[in-house]
Parts: C-alpha cells; structure tokens; sequence
C-alpha cells in the first residue's frame, strides 16, 4: 500500500468502530430505502450493519440473475442485500483492502446463506485495492453490474478505475455508483489531511472532473439518478473546508456503442410495460427519465440505446427508427449533481 491507502484502511479498520464514530455526515445514506430492501436489511447481521459507511443506494432495479461486482465492498452490507436480489442462480463479489471489515463480512458468509435460505453462498470477498482492478483475478467482460457506495473518493487512481470497470462490465452493462462530489477541485493541502481524506471529503471529485475521467474511461452519457447536498456539521472541518460545497450523488454509467456525447433527437419512443420487479406503475431510468406504465414517452437516441441494448429491453415497447435525425434532443437534463433551485432548496442531515 502507499501512504494513502494505508491511512485509509487504518481509518475504516482502526479509528471507526461504527457507524456513529464518523465525523461528518458525508458517509451516511440520507434518503431512505425502499420497502424491499428494508425487508433484506432487517435478515443483515448486526454486525455487518453497524460497520456500513455507504453514502447512498447503490443496488438499481432488475438484478435477477446477474453477476454484480462491489468495489470498496467493506463489511458487506451492500453485497448481502445484492445477494438476496440476485437470487441463488446470480453471483457477487466483493473487492476491499482492509482486513477488519474483510473480516467482518467473511465471516457471515454462512449466516445469510442460511438466512436467505440458499443452498450455497452467491457471495465472495477478495482482499484488493480498487486502485489496481487489473492485478486481480477479475476477468474481463464477464460482470453485468459494478456497484459502489462512498469509496471512489477514497482512492487515488480514480481515472485508472472507472477504465478498469469499463474493461470487466460486459456489453451492455452498467456501473451503478454513489459517492461525494465538489463543487471546485479540492487544493492539495486539504487532500494530504488524513481525517478531510478519512471521512469522504478531500479526495471527492469536482463534478465535472468526474464527468470527463467517465467519459474518457468510455462512459459516454452518466446520469444522475439521485442528489442531495452534504452538510458536513463540524465546525472545525468546515472551517477548513471553507466555501466548498458537497454532494451525494448517485450516478448510473452504461457500456454501451454508439451513446452520443449530446442527446440527439431521431423521433423516438419507448413505452414501459410495469413490469420490472417493485416497479409496476412506473420506472426512472435517472431523475429526468420518468416511465409511466402504458405512456408513450420521446426518447434521444441515448436513453432509446440504454433501454434497448441493456436488461430493460424486454419490458418496453419501442418506437422509431434511426433513418432521420431531427436534431438536439431538448427534454434531456444536464449532468450536474445538483441543482437548487430543482431540489427545493438545502436539505438535512441524514439519521
């Protein structure tokens, strides 16, 4: 390990032996879980609960069967609840460098297969710095969905990882990811203070930095499907963290061919059959794609290709075709975390 992630895995595995020894309210999941994952939350075992450090939901809908990837996978929590979704027939792995929280999930592997009522685990953790994808036994092409809840920021190679993912999804995979945002590059005398580093702030990424390392990495249209702003409530780190603003945002990535790096408009439409699992009445692509079942709605071309080419082809219907292009595409948000005066204003702390 280099110096940072050895303060890291002190941090998590050393200094933290709860989720309330946190300092900041950074890594703490405001927006509550949906009833199905609060009916899983409640079969996690005690321990892997108190040591969970994620800032958002980071398990997106229709993941029967799938082979899910956790990178920064701590003491579990977020694997065992995919565990539980994908089924006996689907598989999870675990990626994480510290030998505490290692510990902790191993080490109930047994007590959610039994709990599940499975006849073996679908879950395995491997010991591994997310920051070197590449040097572990990970073959490539061969996940359908990379998770990951507030840990991104910790790493240093952050451009390194989202290629790395970009490498293991298969076609038509996706990348489905919470994490803090700035809203400035963050200067490196806040980045070299262990605790700023330690509790999720000072290694976040400015917003449009994230962005352009996404895109570069392959990931041509990120959407946000959920953000809120961070209040940090220390004084101390807020004296000196100054102005900056934080977010938490969750953001869904596709491996797709052909995504444009503009929504262009061919005259298309999709229209949502309500029939992914918990979602019969409706289904949000990200927060400015809302499927009412039996709606007809105009896509661009991107959301026509993330809803064609990926796990929710069969429960639309399609429209259109790709002869003519009708120009921009104006019913397509923007990428940027968070917006005011969209989100009605500041909101709280989370409990």
């Amino acid at each position: 390990m280099n110096q940072k992630h050895q303060e890291v895995s002190e941090y998590y595995g050393e200094t933290l032996e709860k989720s309330e020894d946190l300092q900041t309210n950074a890594c703490c999941t405001i927006t509550p879980p949906p009833k199905h994952i609060r009916d899983i939350l409640a079969q996690i075992h005690d321990e892997v609960i108190s040591k969970y450090y994620g800032c958002g939901l980071t398990i997106p809908n229709q993941v029967e069967g799938l082979r899910i990837l956790d990178l920064g996978s701590g003491s579990g929590r977020d694997c065992y609840i995919a565990s539980k979704l994908v089924g006996q027939e689907g598989s999870v792995v675990g990626v994480d460098m510290t030998d505490e929280q290692l510990n902790v999930a191993q080490k109930h592997i047994d007590y959610h297969t039994e709990k599940f009522g499975y006849t073996y685990s679908n879950v395995k953790f491997i010991k591994g710095n997310i920051d070197n994808l590449d040097q572990l036994d990970l073959e490539e092409g061969s996940f359908d969905l990379v998770i990951s809840n507030c840990v991104i920021n910790l790493a240093t190679q952050k451009q390194k990882i989202f290629k790395d993912v970009y490498k293991l999804l298969k076609p038509g995979g996706e990348m489905y990811f919470s994490d803090v945002y700035s809203d400035r590059r963050i200067s490196a005398d806040l980045q070299n203070d262990k605790e700023l580093w330690g509790e999720c702030l000072s290694g976040a990424l400015y917003w449009n930095d994230f962005l352009n390392i996404a895109k570069n990495a392959g990931f041509t249209d990120p959407r946000v499907t959920e953000s809120h702003p961070i209040t940090v409530e220390n004084e101390d780190l807020e004296d000196k963290l100054g102005d900056i603003k934080f977010f938490s945002v969750t953001y869904r990535l596709f491996k797709l061919e052909g995504l444009e790096s503009d929504c262009e408009d061919y005259g298309q439409s999709a229209r949502y059959k309500g029939t992914i699992k918990g979602k019969s009445t409706s289904f949000d692509l990200d927060d400015h794609h809302h499927f009412p079942k039996g709606k007809m709605i105009t896509v661009c071309g991107n959301t026509y290709k993330m809803l064609n080419e990926t796990r929710f082809k069969d429960h639309f219907e399609f429209f259109g075709t790709w002869d003519v292009h009708y120009g921009i595409f104006e019913g397509c948000g923007g990428a940027m975390p968070y917006k005011e005066s969209e989100n009605g204003g500041e909101a709280g702390s989370c409990c």
